[in-house]
């Protein structure tokens, strides 16, 4: 028989004050995992948050970067073309020395002129060019600036997490081993139920006492009949109103 059997038939055999007493034990310790999860509050959230920031400010910065190369690049070619035509210009008016009649001379005269356009329209282009780097340049540098600031709250928000997981973990590990080997022994289906009542409810008590003669989870009063048969532990008894398993509050001593 394996050993996953054994802890079947134990569990299966187990009596209900048994059953009560391995929910409720199962709960305290969920609780104090929550307990210690709540301690580390929104500061994994907070880091993965950052995290994905500064991810997202390296893409940028990079894509800016990229776009100020193109236009470097643009400016180049633009400058290149810019001494053609000025080639070309010199080019054609010494050619204008030589025609021999009008249509040649008005020929070399347009071509001077579309030259000049393309010159100017250079110039333009090449002054759009510069004015979009500095604009590029100047957002890059607020990347930076923000990138290196936000650095510095990832830094921080990880020591502070880091501390206090060190300051937990082997507490957290201990109480994990304890769940573990307790969850073992509950038959699944008693199992499954507390984990579905865990989920559905805000504290995340899925067993609870009574207290001052009410459901410890949602407070409502409990008929004195129902609390005998709660602490008879002869079967296990839901709160009518919030659907929570309710033990006695001395249980786990007797």
């Amino acid at each position: 028989m394996t050993k996953t059997s054994v802890k079947k038939n134990e569990s299966a055999n187990m009596s209900i004050t048994e059953k009560l007493k391995s929910l409720y034990r199962l709960q305290l310790i969920d609780s104090e995992i929550d307990r210690i999860k709540t301690m580390r509050g929104e500061l994994p959230l907070e880091v993965r948050d950052l995290e994905d920031e500064l991810a997202g400010l390296e893409t940028r910065i990079s894509n800016l970067e990229n776009e100020v190369e193109l236009l470097n690049s643009q400016i180049n070619s633009r400058e290149m073309a810019k001494v053609e035509s000025q080639a070309l210009i010199k080019k054609y008016t010494e050619q204008q020395n030589n025609v021999r009649n009008n249509r040649e001379y008005d020929s070399l005269t347009k071509e001077i002129e579309y030259q000049t356009l393309e010159i100017e329209l250079s110039e333009k282009k090449i002054k759009e060019h510069k004015s979009d780097i500095e604009i590029k340049n100047q957002m890059i540098e607020d990347a930076k600036l923000k990138f290196a600031d936000r650095s510095k709250d990832l830094e921080l928000k990880r020591a502070e997490l880091e501390s206090i997981i060190a300051e937990t973990q082997l507490d957290e590990e201990k109480l994990n081993n304890e769940r573990e080997e307790i969850a073992e022994s509950i038959e699944p289906r008693l199992l499954y139920s507390y984990s579905r009542i865990r989920n559905n409810v805000i504290n995340k008590l899925a067993v609870v006492s009574i207290e001052r003669d009410a459901c410890g989870g949602c407070f409502n009063k409990i008929p004195p009949q129902r609390q005998l048969d709660i602490k008879s532990n002869r079967k296990i008894i839901p709160c009518e109103y919030c659907g929570r398993i309710i033990v006695d509050p001395e249980i786990l001593e007797k």
